[in-house]
């Protein structure tokens, strides 16, 4: 059984700063679930464009509020209580109105140590 908490993971190679916030990576590739779970913070005010070629994620937002933009436009309200789901490896803009609190999934599990590189013009990818 794996138990842990937010708490415990600060400050450690698992509190990761991925590009337009911290991610804390409460579980990993390492710990054989099969599956990554992660909190996300968004920082205010930020943009990401982004694209994961070789993981699903699922976001489920806890806190904050702003949206998520498909590569046709299409905009999403992402707040509390709101999931989104890049079932096709879709790129996506990420933006955040407020500083966001998400929980988020990846299958397969990501290793634990990716960050996003945000200052290219394409999308960032892990």
């Amino acid at each position: 059984m794996i138990v842990r908490s937010i708490d415990e993971i600060a400050a450690t190679t698992r509190d990761v700063a991925w590009g337009n916030g911290q991610s804390r990576r409460l579980l990993v590739k390492s710990d054989g679930m099969g599956f990554a779970v992660a909190e996300t913070l968004v920082l205010a005010g930020t943009q990401s464009l982004l694209e994961y070629k070789n993981h699903l994620e699922a976001c489920y937002c806890i806190a904050g509020e702003g949206e998520v933009e498909d590569m046709s436009g299409k905009r999403y309200l992402i707040k509390p209580g709101v999931i989104y789901a890049l079932d096709k490896h879709d790129k996506h803009y990420l933006r955040a109105r407020s500083d966001m609190r998400l929980i988020s999934v990846f299958n397969p599990a990501i290793e634990g140590h990716e960050r996003h590189d945000l200052k290219g013009e394409g999308s960032s990818s892990y």
